[in-house]
C-alpha cells in the first residue's frame, strides 16, 4: 500500500495535468502498467510458467504498454502516457526514472543473458526514443524524442539523434532534473548540412575570385630574348630535317 500511495504521489509530481488521486488511480495506464507488472514480476520470481506473461500480456491489453515480466523496476518509476511502450525481458530502470509514450528498451541480440538496457536513477527518455542492447545510460541522463542509443553514456549525459550521440555531459554536481526541453534539444543532422552549405558558399566564393582575376603571361626564360628562342627552334628544325634526308636512300644524289 505504501508503494502504492508513494506511486501516486510521483505522478502528481511529474504530470501537471494530474488533478487529484481519484483521477490518477482510475486514468493513468502508466501507473496500472507498474502496478500490474509487480504481480507478473512476483510470479516470475517463483519460477511459474505461463501465468506471469500472461498478466503482462493483460496489462498490454488493457493499457497499450508491454514490459515483460522479467524486467525490473526500481522506486518511483513513472511511465507518462506510455502508449506503444515496449520494456523487454532483462531491462533494469533505476529509481525515478520517467518514460514517454513510444519508448522501446529492447535487445539487439538472440542469445540468452543480459542483452537489454539499464536506466540509472533520474533517466528521463522522451517519446518514442529507441534504447537496444545491453548498455548503460548512466544517471541523471536525458535521452531526446526519437532518438536511437546504441552505445552506453556517462552520468548527467543528453543524447540525441540517430544513432543516439552525447551532446552535453554536464558536471556530476548538477542535476539534470526531469526537464527534457524538447523544444531545445538541437539538430544534428541540420547542423552538419549547414556546415557543409557554408563550405559550398566558400568554395564558390574562391572560384568566383579567381575567376576575376587578370591572367598574367609567363616571362621568357632568363638570359635569352625571344628572338634567339624562335632561332634556336628554328636550327633545330633545320638539323633534324638534315639528318631525315642523309637517312633516305633516294636523295644521295647516285644515277641509275
Amino acid at each position: 500500500m505504501l508503494r502504492i500511495l508513494e506511486d501516486i504521489r510521483n505522478a502528481q509530481r511529474n504530470d501537471p495535468a494530474a488533478r487529484g488521486i481519484l483521477e490518477i488511480v482510475l486514468c493513468y495506464p502508466g501507473l496500472h502498467a507498474i502496478w500490474f507488472h509487480r504481480i507478473a514480476r512476483g510470479l516470475w520470481r517463483l519460477g511459474l510458467p505461463v501465468i506471469p506473461r500472461l498478466v503482462s500480456h493483460v496489462a498490454r491489453f488493457l493499457t497499450g504498454i508491454e514490459i515483460h515480466p522479467g524486467a525490473t523496476f526500481g522506486r518511483r518509476v513513472f511511465i507518462d502516457h506510455g502508449m506503444g511502450t515496449v520494456i523487454g525481458e532483462t531491462t533494469v530502470v533505476g529509481d525515478d526514472c520517467l518514460i514517454y509514450q513510444g519508448v522501446t528498451l529492447g535487445g539487439t541480440s538472440l542469445t540468452r543473458g543480459k542483452r537489454h538496457p539499464t536506466l540509472e536513477e533520474h533517466v528521463v527518455v522522451g517519446s518514442g526514443a529507441k534504447i537496444l542492447g545491453n548498455i548503460t545510460i548512466g544517471h541523471h541522463s536525458r535521452v531526446g524524442s526519437g532518438s536511437v542509443v546504441i552505445k552506453s553514456s556517462p552520468p548527467h549525459s543528453t543524447i540525441v539523434g540517430i544513432p543516439g550521440r552525447i551532446i552535453e555531459e554536464k558536471k556530476d554536481t548538477e542535476v539534470a532534473g526531469h526537464e527534457l526541453d524538447h523544444n531545445r534539444l538541437p539538430d544534428l543532422t541540420a547542423k552538419a548540412i549547414a556546415s557543409l552549405h557554408d563550405q559550398v558558399q566558400e568554395l564558390a566564393r574562391e572560384i568566383a575570385d579567381l575567376r576575376h582575376r587578370p591572367v598574367v603571361a609567363a616571362p621568357p626564360p632568363p638570359g635569352l630574348t625571344p628572338d634567339e628562342v624562335e632561332g634556336a627552334f628554328r636550327a633545330l628544325d633545320q638539323s633534324a630535317k638534315d639528318a631525315s634526308d642523309r637517312a633516305d636512300p633516294l636523295n644521295d644524289g647516285a644515277g641509275i
